[in-house]
């Protein structure tokens, strides 16, 4: 097979797992989001009620989102209804949302817009820490609302 060709192959498999991952964000949607914490190999950092990374965008500002269309697919934003619940070593007082563009309720941390990785498929993984896809950088937070400065695993 052409280069070209399995370069296509890459990028459809890519786009039909953001869209998977895009639409299960959407349908936990549907009740109350949770974050907690887990050990990672990044140290302490908050995951959704999957046991996934969330990350900041620092192109986000003044509490609104940067990252939509083509970003949200590989970085879905961790929707809730109603107001997000915190377990496990996360803490209440730093949650809250925002309203994105389309309507939906979206969480926050310390004020930051919360993200999934599209690549962080098990418990723990942290591929999207440093990464800076979309303009700007991708970063894990501890359970005390800070980011964490790496380069990624």
């Amino acid at each position: 097979m052409k280069p070209i060709g399995l370069i296509l192959i890459a990028a459809a498999a890519l786009s039909l797992a953001g869209l998977s991952t895009a639409l299960a964000a959407s349908n936990s949607a549907s009740r109350p989001a949770t974050v907690s914490s887990a050990k990672t190999g990044l140290g302490k950092v908050i995951v959704n009620g999957r046991g996934h990374t969330l990350y900041l965008f620092e192109k986000d500002k003044r509490g609104k989102s940067a990252c939509s269309g083509a970003c949200a697919s590989y970085w879905p934003p961790l929707l809730t209804h109603g107001k997000p619940m915190a377990a496990g070593g996360a803490k209440r007082a730093l949650l809250g949302t925002i309203k994105r563009s389309n309507g939906s309720r979206q969480v926050t941390y310390a004020g930051h817009p919360l993200y999934t990785f599209v690549q962080d498929t098990k418990r723990g993984q942290t591929r999207g820490e440093g990464s800076t896809l979309f303009g700007a950088g991708w970063d894990a937070l501890t359970p005390a609302g800070k980011k964490i400065e790496s380069d990624g695993d």
